[in-house]
């Protein structure tokens, strides 16, 4: 009866406690003493903690605050450190054939160990292994960043590119986006312009929409930008596109084109020469009013127009391509070795000319999205680290740091439709994380300065990254020790 009467009263005692009595919360992981960064109102917000439990963030707040009603079994010390959502880079290929699939799997730790937690893959030639690898990243058993995917493109019949979905009828492009949407599951959509007729193009375009598909692509010469962006597009690959909705008689050369009057070649040129802000700005403001959002991919686009100044033979990152990946290099770099004097000139001033409308897009309010076209065939354009080199590239062109940041952080996951899930760092939102030795609101190239990346709720210290890289490194030397001649 005493016992009764004692634990009773134990519990009333519980009951009446102060707060400071009440129990402490446990955690997985907390990161203490960090600057936390503020990407969508680019604020950095020093002495902070962030507690993760399994793949979700359960709290942020001050330090002591969090201190007092929290506790880990794994704390990361972010004093002099500046945390940063994952990134994302929203443009990446896999591909080369069914030989180089091991070489392809040997790129995804890139990403993680250059902080990159999600890629979007837009389409190659391995559409179904990588269609299994994003079930077996998201079920833990292959190591890799969150990965999306578009599976096989859309593209008209008898193209250059491999493993596409070839289509020459409405009812061709109604099988697709069957079997894309009930089979394989997309994620979005992936169109190109090889050689789709520009009818079926803008049909796709209306009919993934209608299926409650996302779109991203290229743009039929044939077409205009307008055309496209009324169907219902709603990313662009590559800025060329975009600079083109910019000149004046854009309808007239795409007439043109269509007709057979000009060739491509022609139509670029004029293009180019009829490039006008106030009609770009109207037609950059009707994609903002659309939703439609662009992936500049301007390292790719740079690496290549300027192969013929730079030497890329010595560059670290060559390391991590495997001997059949770089091969694959070989084609772009002899049609760029091909070009004359003329044509590198306007080459090169095309390339630094497309990257102006940047800050243009930005005014108008189309949300840029940070993507580096790496991958199979883009010479010299090296997975993981190239999106360090892209939003860089953003701020040259005259993004603000921030503005580069939230391309690279926000702006993908607004392109899905999942800014619930990412893009921010407070309690509800993925634990994918990165640590950074400086800020990237004052200076862009601090996202190359990564101490730990949190992905999945799983701390990878600057060791483990590094262990990461050395990994990919040693079964590169190990297949080009096999590939040497004997």
């Amino acid at each position: 009866m005493k016992k009764r009467l004692l634990a009773a009263l134990a519990s009333t005692l519980m009951a009446f406690a102060p707060p400071a009595f009440a129990a402490v919360k446990q955690g997985d992981v907390i990161i203490r003493h960090v600057t936390l960064i503020d990407v969508e109102a680019a604020e950095a917000h020093d002495g902070q903690a962030v507690v993760l439990q399994g793949d979700d963030i359960v709290a942020v707040g001050p330090d002591a605050a969090i201190a007092k009603d929290w506790r880990a079994k794994q704390v990361v010390e972010g004093k002099g450190r500046f945390l940063i959502p994952g990134l994302w880079d929203m443009h990446v290929h896999f591909g080369g054939g069914p030989e180089l699939i091991e070489e392809n799997k040997a790129l995804l730790p890139l990403y993680v160990a250059n902080g990159i937690t999600t890629i979007r893959d837009c389409s190659g030639d391995l559409a179904d292994q990588v269609l299994a690898w994003r079930g077996e990243i998201a079920t833990g058993s292959l190591f890799g960043p969150r990965l999306l995917t578009s599976g096989a493109k859309i593209e008209g019949i008898a193209p250059v590119w491999k493993g596409t979905i070839e289509v020459g009828s409405k009812a061709d492009v109604d099988m697709a986006l069957d079997r894309l949407k009930n089979r394989d599951r997309v994620d979005f959509v992936k169109i190109t312009d090889n050689t789709l007729k520009p009818e079926l193009f803008l049909y796709t375009l209306t009919k993934a929409k209608a299926l409650g598909l996302r779109t991203s692509g290229h743009i039929p010469m044939a077409l205009t930008v307008e055309q496209a962006v009324d169907a219902g597009i709603s990313s662009i690959e590559h800025l060329d596109y975009a600079y083109n909705a910019g000149a004046k008689d854009e309808a007239a050369i795409a007439a043109d084109f269509a007709a057979g009057r000009i060739d491509r070649a022609e139509a670029n040129r004029r293009l180019a020469a009829g490039f006008d802000r106030d009609t770009a700005m109207v037609a950059y403001r009707r994609f903002a009013a659309k939703g439609v959002f662009v992936t500049p991919t301007l390292n790719g686009s740079r690496i290549l127009d300027y192969l013929d100044r730079d030497d890329h033979s010595k560059d670290a990152g060559l390391a991590y391509i495997g001997p059949k990946l770089r091969k694959t290099y070989e084609w772009r770099i002899e049609r760029a070795a091909k070009a004359d004097a003329a044509a590198i000139a306007a080459r090169h001033a095309h390339s630094d000319g497309v990257g102006t409308i940047i800050p243009m897009l930005a005014e108008a309010g189309v949300p840029i999205i940070a993507g580096t076209d790496a991958g199979f065939l883009n010479s010299f354009n090296y997975p993981g680290f190239g999106l360090h080199d892209e939003i860089a590239l953003f701020v040259e062109k005259g993004l603000t740091p921030a503005q580069a940041l939230a391309s690279a952080t926000r702006a993908g996951p607004a392109w899905f439709g999942q800014l619930d899930r990412y893009g921010a760092i407070k309690p509800g939102m993925a634990a994918d994380l990165v640590l950074l030795t400086k800020n990237p609101l004052e200076d862009i190239a601090a996202t190359r300065t990564i101490d730990t990346v949190v992905m999945r709720g799983t701390v990878q210290n600057r060791a483990a990254l590094d262990a990461m890289l050395a990994d990919t490194k040693a079964k590169v030397a190990a297949w080009n020790a096999e590939a040497a001649p004997r």
